[in-house]
């Protein structure tokens, strides 16, 4: 510790280290038509010979934090990500070794889960994020009639394909290029509203309605080649009807998970569609109404999460 004099009495600096935290990274890799997915939350803490910087402000032995985040993305395509445990040894190594003044290094770690969406094609992209979703239910009755909603709220998925984003309007205003080959992926919110409403009327099975529905959502959102988020609601709206008689009316908010490719030029690397930046905000919203022909839209723009 280093001692500083003032009219207060000694005073020392204690404990302290600095890093880039929650750097957002997804690697996908490609091994043919089927794609593998290491998706992370990577905080990097550095400690060692700082003295001088918090004493006198002098940054000769500092890395720059942005240095720090560049190197997670660098070491996603030079390394690859096996495993989180190991993606990290690669880094705490990389700081302690490559910088006399860095004395230690914690690399904290989470990792965020995919599981496969079975469905038909050729190809093996589409996954779906494990241990976010939560099912919905409400349920009116008048004494007379009922009416009831299910649906379900932060179930992600994404495929890391068959989406493009181009022929837009542009104005002096727009920035964002055309994309012809780029991830998709949303958090889904979905409420569909049965049109079961009279006691006399055969009951659905829910649980039943409730993983059938599930499953062709998912599979409409996994088969549909995209050319905009909003095509992808219809057709994930448009099964759901079509496939079970007992739902009348699907409506989506679908945010759109915004992926973009990381720049590895400055480091002489090529991005081949490969490390990507995961921005959590600002976001597009994307909703909409899917209803069976006929059928009268009922449930509400706010409806709240139950």
């Amino acid at each position: 510790m280093t001692e500083s004099t003032g009219k207060a009495g000694p005073v020392f600096l204690g404990q302290n280290q600095y890093g880039k935290a929650e750097n957002r990274v997804v690697r996908v890799t490609r091994d043919g038509a089927t794609h593998h997915i290491k998706d992370l939350n990577v905080s990097v803490s550095l400690s060692g010979d700082m003295d001088e910087v918090h004493l006198s402000g002098s940054n000769a032995n500092v890395l720059p934090t942005d240095t720090t985040k560049n190197t997670v993305y660098a070491f996603a395509k030079e390394h690859g990500i096996d495993s989180a445990e190991q993606f990290g040894i690669h880094l705490a190594r990389h700081f302690v070794t490559s910088q006399e003044p860095i004395l230690k290094a914690r690399i904290r770690i989470e990792e965020y889960s995919w599981t496969r969406i079975e469905a038909a094609g050729e190809g093996e992209y589409s996954f779906a994020r494990q241990g976010q979703e939560t099912r919905l239910a409400q349920i009116t009755y008048d004494g007379s009639s009922w009416e009831v909603i299910s649906g379900l709220k932060d179930l992600v998925v994404m495929n890391t394909t068959d989406s493009e984003f181009w022929g837009y309007v542009k104005d002096k205003y727009t920035t964002l290029p055309e994309a012809y080959d780029r991830i998709l992926a949303t958090q889904v919110s979905a409420r569909w509203r049965f049109n079961w409403s009279d006691d006399a009327g055969e009951m659905p099975d829910w649980e039943e309605s409730y993983e059938q529905t599930r499953k062709h959502l998912l599979a409409a959102f996994a088969e549909t080649y995209s050319l905009s988020l909003q095509q992808t609601l219809f057709q994930m709206g448009a099964r759901i009807v079509e496939h079970r008689a007992e739902i009348d009316e699907v409506r989506f908010a679908l945010p759109n998970k915004h992926h973009f490719l990381v720049d590895l030029k400055p480091f002489g690397l090529k991005n081949d569609n490969e490390v990507y930046f995961a921005a959590d905000r600002p976001y597009g919203l994307i909703e909409g109404t899917i209803l069976r022909e006929g059928a009268e839209a009922r449930i509400p723009a706010d409806l709240p999460n139950l």
